[in-house]
């Protein structure tokens, strides 16, 4: 068997950027958004945290009542960063939950400590912003990009946008916020994930995954529109009801079902490391967007 590569072997960040998020607020509306153009907004950790500061600012601000997610440039997102120069996967962060650092262990551990931290954890954490919050996507939504659209309350998409998780390509079932059978019903998901094609909005839209689809042109206009009409609602009353929502889902088994999975998907990431030397099956960026090509 080849000689595995160690995590802490690749080379420092070479950053693109100094804001990878971008914040403003107006008329009691934060929009957040994913500033890696260069990239199709692909997630590293520079990006990760910096949206987790943005949210945090947000829920702090009393004069913000609603959040917009949103992406520069032609995608919403290209999913976890596996491949630019400044994929910053391997080093320490200034953790946010109680967890010790991934930076330094050996095998499995690294890859099921720092996703507990920066994926499963952090998009539980979103979930449950206290304030209601709108992805507006518009192009790709891929892979880690759908755990950044489906923490929202509400998808508004262009009708150019697309959705696709083909991760099952590297033997994984589904990325780390696996939410998959709730977001779609049980036998679309499977469909989604056994074929890993791209869903387009307006099926998205038929299987009750997204709330809205508009024109690209329209598409900023009218998810704005909608965040006026729900910033006019009272605030203790928005954040009981999303509570309430949120709360019936994890009865019906959300949250579990996502730990159960979880533990699925480092299984294979380990598996994938035992015959092979790579966890991600051989697949890098170039080539999972590859399997994309002509699928709708």
């Amino acid at each position: 068997m080849s000689e595995q590569k160690n995590e802490n072997e690749f080379p420092d960040p070479v950053y693109e950027t100094d804001e990878p998020i971008l914040y403003s607020v107006k008329d009691g509306i934060a929009t957040i958004s994913l500033n890696r153009p260069r990239y199709n907004n692909a997630q590293n950790n520079q990006m990760t945290y910096a949206l987790d500061a943005a949210y945090f600012r947000a829920v702090e601000d009393d004069d913000v009542k609603v959040i917009i997610l949103r992406g520069e440039g032609k995608h919403f997102s290209a999913g976890h960063d596996i491949g630019t120069p400044g994929r910053d996967h391997h080093l320490s962060q200034d953790r946010k939950h109680m967890l010790y650092d991934h930076a330094n262990k050996p095998g499995a551990e690294f890859q099921y400590i720092k996703e507990q931290e920066a994926y499963l954890g952090m998009c539980r954490r979103w979930r449950e912003i206290p304030k209601p919050t709108i992805a507006m996507v518009h192009g790709a939504c891929f892979a880690g990009g759908l755990m950044l659209a489906w923490v929202c309350d509400m998808i508004i998409a262009s009708d150019d946008a697309f959705f696709s998780d083909p991760v099952v390509r590297m033997g994984i079932p589904g990325v780390e916020y696996f939410a998959h059978p709730f977001e779609l019903s049980p036998r679309i998901a499977k469909e989604f994930l056994f074929l890993g094609e791209r869903m387009s909005a307006e099926r998205a839209y038929e299987v009750g995954m997204v709330n809205r689809v508009f024109t690209r042109e329209k598409l900023e206009e009218e998810t704005y529109s909608i965040a006026e009409r729900i910033a006019k609602m009272p605030r203790l009353g928005l954040s009981l009801t999303k509570q309430a929502i949120n709360h019936v889902e994890d009865l019906q088994g959300k949250r579990t079902g996502m730990e159960a999975v979880f533990a699925m998907h480092h299984f294979a990431h380990a598996h994938n490391s035992l015959v092979s030397t790579d966890k991600l099956g051989g697949f890098d960026a170039k080539a999972m967007a590859d399997s994309q090509r002509d699928k709708s």
